[in-house]
């Protein structure tokens, strides 16, 4: 039996030895960049010629990897790859299955700081924010094999006279594992470990501006000796490739995280029976947010301006929980704008493969694009720009952290999601009306409550519509097994991920009764009769 499950612990980059060993690993990611990398299907690694390039977001002429796009018959190819190994796959123990990803888990902490180098190259995370995502990712390999054999164990039925009934949970069948780039290493590993070690198989695709990271989790999973064909890897654009894997009448499931709209329209496209279909679509998906940190008048106000900036500007804000609207009661609305603008001031926007560097660039040109759009609508719709509004896309994709002051409720900026570093301030009369303004949304992922008074925290649990409510805290930084994640109404299916419920989205239960002594009567019978 495996040891109680404990989360993997920072870094401490403090640490001369931690801090070497970065920049070591930072400097053998670099002696491999621009390489050329396969799709792999049923463990047979293929080269089309057509190609994709990912890039370093810090550095827009830096090819981080090159690699060939799948054709729409190569996706339907993976999706019958992955159903022919669901076929031997499902039948592998749970123990086994398991143990598999204890070794992963064990492969990736030797190779920690490695693989959070390759996420400072390919989405410009800092440090402390790629060894959390490697952090949780190894989170999630030992939560989950835990987990496993926890729903492999006998399951508890009411007993009834008679009858020997058993509960048994058995996996689904193909999947269609579509993660983010914002959590390449993290989201991706999560949703496909929980397929495999359910039993499913699965075609992956990671984003396109995520690839190279996802690719070399697949390789520690053949490593770690995960037969050909139970993940298919294989990249390409959603529209060419991705629905077919959606559509294609094996797939079983999609797990999806990402946006609002690829994820309504994944839910769409999922809901339609296609011929030779023997199943109604599971979708698990995790979409976005609009995320509402509330400041009441009694509260600390220097935890709360750190909480702000820390929830609204850790990787850019490009994190689905991060903090992007601050409603703050009037009474101490000015003070807390000087201490948000104070703070922000202090981070240092930079190249990540700096230490020093709090904040780098952005995703890509789209993005940067979108998100100093939604600055310049936020201005005329009568923001003020507190801090920041600046950018430079030249050498990378970067925008300061800026803070925007007197956003109205109902403005572009405080309602739609803009997944960049810019914080909407709103202005509350009081409590009532900023929980007013903090459900006003079709989100409700993450937010957060600073107050000293336990009535108004004990009013937020009840009617703060949120799936991961943080009291006294920022809002960001879910741990595996400590705060499951997932959200409400326009979020996704409030999936759990990092919960106790969470494989049950990859599982189906089976009910076996059989009749306590008939077996014994009809070999019996059978015997008298010979």
């Amino acid at each position: 039996m495996p040891t109680e499950f404990l989360n993997e612990p920072f870094t401490d980059f403090s640490k001369e030895e931690n801090a070497q060993a970065m920049r070591d690993a930072i400097a053998k990611v670099r002696e491999q960049l621009g390489r050329e990398y396969p799709l792999v299907i049923g463990g047979e690694r293929i080269e089309t010629g057509s190609k994709l390039d990912s890039i370093n977001p810090s550095n827009r002429t830096q090819v981080v990897g090159s690699f060939h796009k799948a054709t729409k018959e190569l996706a339907n190819q993976a999706v019958e790859k992955a159903a022919e190994a669901f076929e031997t796959w499902k039948h592998t123990p749970a123990e086994e299955r398991a143990e598999l990803l204890f070794r992963v888990a064990a492969i990736m902490r030797e190779r920690k700081h490695e693989l959070s180098a390759w996420m400072i190259h390919e989405v410009a995370k800092t440090w402390p924010e790629a060894d959390g995502d490697t952090a949780e990712a190894i989170d999630f390999c030992e939560f989950y094999g835990r987990e496993m054999l926890r729903y492999a164990d006998k399951q508890p039925l009411v007993s009834v006279k008679g009858e020997d009934n058993e509960l048994d949970y058995i996996p689904l069948g193909v999947g269609a594992v579509i993660p983010p780039w914002n959590f390449p290493l993290a989201i991706m590993a999560g949703m496909t470990v929980a397929s495999v070690v359910t039993g499913n198989t699965v075609v992956l695709k990671p984003s396109s501006d995520a690839p190279t990271i996802a690719f070399k989790f697949f390789e520690i999973l053949e490593e770690a000796g995960l037969p050909p064909g139970v993940v298919n890897f294989m990249t390409g654009s959603g529209a060419e490739v991705g629905d077919v894997v959606v559509d294609h009448p094996k797939t079983r499931y999609v797990a999806f995280t990402g946006s609002k709209e690829i994820g309504l329209r994944i839910n769409e496209r999922a809901a339609k029976v296609h011929d030779g279909q023997l199943w109604i679509k599971r979708v698990v998906a995790e979409m976005g947010g609009k995320d509402a940190i509330i400041v009441a008048e009694d509260a600390d106000l220097d935890e709360a301006a750190t909480g702000v900036v820390q929830s609204a500007f850790g990787f850019q804000g490009q994190k689905c929980s991060a903090c992007s609207r601050a409603i703050i009661d009037e009474r101490i609305y000015d003070t807390m704008l000087d201490k948000i603008a104070e703070r922000t001031a202090k981070i240092k926007l930079a190249d990540p493969s700096d230490p020093a560097t709090n904040m780098s660039a952005v995703i890509n040109e789209k993005a940067f694009k979108t998100i100093n759009s939604y600055i310049e609508k936020g201005k005329s719709e009568g923001g003020r720009v507190l801090i920041g509004g600046g950018s430079d896309g030249e050498q990378g994709f970067f925008i300061e952290p800026t803070v925007i002051a007197d956003v109205k409720p109902g403005d572009t900026i405080e309602q739609e999601e803009i997944f960049g570093p810019v914080l909407a301030v709103i202005k509350a009369q009081n409590y009532d009306n900023a929980l007013e303004i903090a459900n006003d949304t079709q989100f409700g992922l993450t937010g957060a409550v600073y107050s000293q008074d336990e009535a108004k925290l004990e009013r937020a649990r009840k009617e703060f519509h949120v799936g991961n409510l943080y009291l006294n805290r920022k809002c960001t930084g879910a741990l595996v097994g400590v705060h499951p994640f997932g959200g409400f109404n326009m979020s996704g299916t409030d999936s759990k991920a990092g919960g106790r419920d969470y494989l049950l989205l990859f599982l189906q239960a089976k009910v076996s009764s059989e009749r306590v002594g008939a077996t014994t009567r009809r070999v019996a019978e059978a015997t008298a009769t010979d």
